[in-house]
Order: C-alpha cells, then sequence, then structure tokens
C-alpha cells in the first residue's frame, strides 16, 4: 500500500516497524487508520513453538492532527499460541502515555503546551 510509505515519516517509529497499515478511513473530520501488527514473533518468546492464531480486539490510540482533522490510531495486536501448552502470548506494547489513549509524543506534546 502507497500509504505506508508516506505515512511510516509520520507515525511514531514503533508503528512503521511493527505494524502494517491496513486501511485508511475519513468520518466525522477524523482520519481512522487501521493498523495490524506484523506477523514477527517477539525476541522474548523465540525459543516457543508460536502460531499467530490472530488479534485481540482493536484499540483505538490517539495521535497528532493531520491537515485539521483528528488521528485515530486503530490498533490490532497480534496473539500467538504456543502450540504445545496452548497458552496465548502477546508483544507488551507500551504505546500510550499511562492513563491515556494518547501516544506517547502526542501526550508529551500537549503536556507541554500545557505549560
Amino acid at each position: 500500500m502507497e500509504s505506508n510509505n508516506i505515512l511510516k515519516h509520520i507515525l511514531p517509529k514503533e508503528f512503521s516497524e511493527y505494524f502494517e497499515i491496513t486501511g485508511i478511513k475519513e468520518q466525522d473530520n477524523k482520519l481512522h487508520i487501521n493498523l495490524d501488527e506484523r506477523n514477527i514473533l517477539p525476541e522474548e518468546h523465540t525459543d516457543k513453538p508460536l502460531e499467530s492464531k490472530g488479534f485481540y480486539d482493536p484499540v483505538n490510540l490517539q495521535d497528532f492532527p493531520i491537515r485539521d482533522k483528528a488521528v485515530i490510531l486503530v490498533i490490532r495486536k497480534r496473539k500467538w499460541r504456543d502450540k504445545i501448552t496452548g497458552e496465548t502470548y502477546s508483544r507488551n506494547w507500551e504505546l500510550t502515555a499511562k492513563g491515556t489513549s494518547f501516544t506517547k509524543e502526542f501526550a508529551a506534546f500537549l503536556k507541554e503546551m500545557v505549560r
């Protein structure tokens, strides 16, 4: 998707490295950017026989506006299942500022603006 090339310069680094843009929709003056976690095994679990088993329910994060439109990142984290034990695993993403639904960078910007 061509938009991946452009948005990798706009989105936080973790998003462009570990997520794939699966769609962009404009609704009510908001851009909803759908991102699915790539099928890359978490480094901390490479010793386990894991297989991808879809995604958790999506989470919405608010990021910097683009062209006067609010930006909502619709994130789907991937889940992996251990083929032997049946245990489910996922990456421990810390994409939001604590206690908010904002990306870390956007929350830091807003905090600085209040000062």
